[in-house]
């Protein structure tokens, strides 16, 4: 799997069910950013694996954007937008994400980026 830091609206972002943010608020964030780009499928690895989620979304603008097949991927789950190995401008941009929709980022260590 991997790290992984997520925006919450939890104490605990394992707990973010509890108060989750929903698809529909979701993906109203994601049409009102030009640069989201919701798939709902991501294909990885040679084999080219599949997942499928309909809240998916790619951030068009990172600049490692295409780069040696890397995307930022910002994966709606369990009321958590999830982010795998994020780097600083990645999560940057999660941080403008987590202020509109009233959240917070934390990383699977429970350290808050503020």
């Amino acid at each position: 799997m991997g790290y992984e830091v997520h925006i919450t609206r939890a104490s605990d972002w394992g707990e973010s069910e509890s108060t989750p943010i929903t698809l529909d608020e979701w993906l109203a964030y994601v049409a009102s950013d030009p640069e989201m780009l919701r798939t709902d499928v991501a294909t990885n690895g040679p084999e080219g694996h599949q997942y499928r989620n309909e809240g998916l979304t790619a951030w068009t603008a990172y600049s490692g954007h295409g780069v040696d097949d890397n995307i930022a991927w910002f994966d709606l789950f369990n009321g958590r937008i999830d982010v795998l190995r994020p780097d600083e401008e990645i999560i940057t941009k999660m941080k403008a994400v987590a202020r509109a929709l009233n959240a917070r980022v934390v990383d699977d260590f429970e350290e808050w980026f503020d």
